[in-house]
């Protein structure tokens, strides 16, 4: 994507994971999980520069020795916008971009659609951006692992939820309803400012990191989107990655 602004990916890297720990470094087809991801957001060629941030020695050992750009985070950190904003402040980036770092298969056209939305954004109006796809099964509407989310009629974000959002009382009234993807592009500052604000009501409530954008008032454009990537949480999830590499 050829465009004035300076955009980076981020990649957050924790050794330690409580559903599969040390899977950045498992082997996927002849490569770490971790490389193999940090190679397909540099391949994409959607980013001026691709970082790895990391808490690992080995993690951090593993892209340097395979002549990757990687940062060692110097604190703890409760998420992944914590962890990249702590790195950002020394990096040179309009937009900087949270990718997973158990998703390997990096979804290019899904990615594109967000760095657009900065793109034509030319009076910065818009804090960061997100992605939304639409569920149908109840089971998965009602599923508190997947977070809702409900935008106005310009696609701006109003909340995020793992309650089903929004209640459907009149059964005649058609409702869509749309999970959450947890991929975000960040104006610079929308990042630093996020890492320097405390953790806010609601989202210690919910669990939900977004919501302490919200309610400090950022303004988070949410883009719709049918390409889901495959992400590795479970080794379960590894198999089948190994499997569509073959």
């Amino acid at each position: 994507m050829k465009t004035n602004l300076k955009v980076v990916a981020m990649i957050p890297a924790r050794f330690e994971a409580s559903r599969f720990p040390g899977k950045l470094m498992q082997d996927l087809a002849g490569k770490t999980v971790i490389l193999r991801t940090y190679e397909a957001a540099l391949n994409s060629q959607l980013f001026d520069a691709v970082y790895v941030v990391t808490d690992s020695q080995q993690i951090f050992d593993e892209i340097k020795d395979n002549g990757g750009q990687v940062i060692m985070s110097h604190k703890e950190h409760e998420c992944g916008s914590d962890r990249i904003a702590e790195a950002a402040e020394q990096i040179k980036a309009d937009i900087i971009l949270n990718v997973q770092g158990d998703e390997p298969f990096i979804n290019e056209k899904a990615l594109s659609k967000l760095l657009k939305v900065f793109e034509n954004d030319k009076k910065e109006k818009i804090d960061l951006a997100s992605l939304k796809t639409k569920v149908v099964e109840s089971e998965a509407i009602e599923n508190p692992n997947n977070v809702k989310v409900i935008t106005n009629l310009e696609g701006l974000a109003l909340y995020f939820s793992r309650s089903p959002i929004p209640f459907q009382r009149d059964k005649e009234v058609e409702v869509t309803y749309y999970k959450h993807v947890g991929i975000y592009a960040f104006r610079k500052q929308a990042l630093l400012d996020f890492y320097k604000t405390p953790m806010s009501p609601l989202e210690a409530a919910e669990k939900i990191e977004c919501l302490r954008h919200l309610e400090n008032g950022k303004t988070i454009k949410m883009v719709e989107t049918d390409e889901i990537s495959i992400g590795i949480d479970t080794p379960e999830d590894l198999i089948q990655a190994r499997r569509h590499f073959q």
